[in-house]
């Protein structure tokens, strides 16, 4: 396959942002858009190119596209991967993979039904400087890992952004921006055994601000923010006995980053990368789709859906519950 034709479902701004840096990558393109209105696919494809499509039906139906990007509000998220991946098209779902972990599952289930390809779109999963943090991990340099240090803060409340600050878009800080931290410590700790959490809601009933400290078996703990009250340092740091490894703002990002040991030996690793971050996982979900399998060893369905699960638990304690789940 010289080309890889991706179909955009939902020409939002996460969808602007992944469609310029397929920009960057050989062998991806964008062949079609869909949105609910043809004028919004018309004004993406202007910029991109493909084709245009008034409706999701349609640019599911589409037998030259190769994979659906979805990229609609939450709550749309579970409809949509499910009608494509019953059109037998392979689907890359952004983060938050779903608003609960009820939704999560029966994706997966459609996946599996229809045999085909299924990943969230951690973008942050797939970059050089996480392969990095795994690799230092797994060396054993840092000792046995006590402690995740991760914070992920925007000043976006006052910004008047409607998938943010309403309930019916499954609104907040948490599944927004949380997701982040929630994610990283998974990938170091994996899931957590006891989880205290505590948030602050809007006048409009969505976590503006919520911290999270979560237990694991191996006696370690990851302790996590998240707001969109106010922009926080977006930093990271995992300790183990023998050191900790510090990373640089923006931590999901591509960033510099550090490891300092107890007996001050300290080593620099620089950011090198060029470009936004977000072309790997396009990359990677091209590598699985033509590979034939369904889903990705970096992020398999069962950690999709156990963080979906660690985010319920949070949610539950804070009171975050939106109105299309009663």
């Amino acid at each position: 396959m010289s080309t890889f034709n991706w179909g955009i479902l939902g020409p939002g701004g996460i969808a602007r942002a992944f469609a310029t840096d397929l920009q960057t990558l050989a062998g991806h393109s964008v062949a079609a858009v869909g949105s609910r209105t043809l004028s919004n696919a018309q004004e993406f494809v202007s910029t991109f190119g493909g084709k245009a499509y008034g409706s999701y039906e349609e640019l599911v139906a589409d037998e030259s596209i190769d994979a659906i990007y979805v990229a609609t509000p939450h709550p749309a998220h579970k409809e949509n991967v499910i009608a494509a991946l019953n059109a037998g098209k392979p689907v890359l779902c952004e983060k938050p993979f779903a608003v609960n972990a009820q939704e999560a599952q029966e994706m997966v289930a459609a996946a599996v039904a229809n045999n085909v390809a299924l990943m969230e779109a951690m973008w942050s999963r797939f970059l050089p400087h996480y392969a990095q943090v795994r690799e230092i991990i797994a060396s054993g340099i840092l000792g046995k890992i006590l402690t995740v240090h991760a914070d992920h803060g925007q000043r976006l409340a006052d910004q008047n952004i409607p998938r943010l600050v309403d309930p019916l878009l499954a609104g907040g800080a948490l599944l927004d921006l949380g997701i982040y931290p929630v994610s990283f410590a998974h990938m170091i700790l994996g899931n957590p055994t006891k989880i205290i959490a505590s948030g602050v809601l809007t006048e409009r009933g969505v976590d503006g601000q919520t911290s999270m400290i979560f237990d694991y078996a191996s006696g370690a703990q990851a302790v996590l923010n998240t707001t969109m009250l106010e922009q926080t340092p977006c930093r990271a740091v995992v300790a183990g006995v023998n050191g900790w490894l510090e990373i640089d703002r923006v931590f999901y990002s591509p960033t510099s980053m550090r490891v300092t040991l107890f007996d001050g030996t300290v080593k620099q690793y620089p950011n090198t990368y060029v470009g936004h971050g977000i072309r790997e996982q396009a990359e990677q979900f091209k590598q699985l789709v033509l590979s034939g399998k369904q889903q990705n060893e970096l992020l398999n369905w069962k950690d999709t859906v156990d963080i979906m699960k660690t985010l319920d638990t949070v949610r539950s304690q804070i009171g975050l519950i939106y109105p299309f789940e009663n």
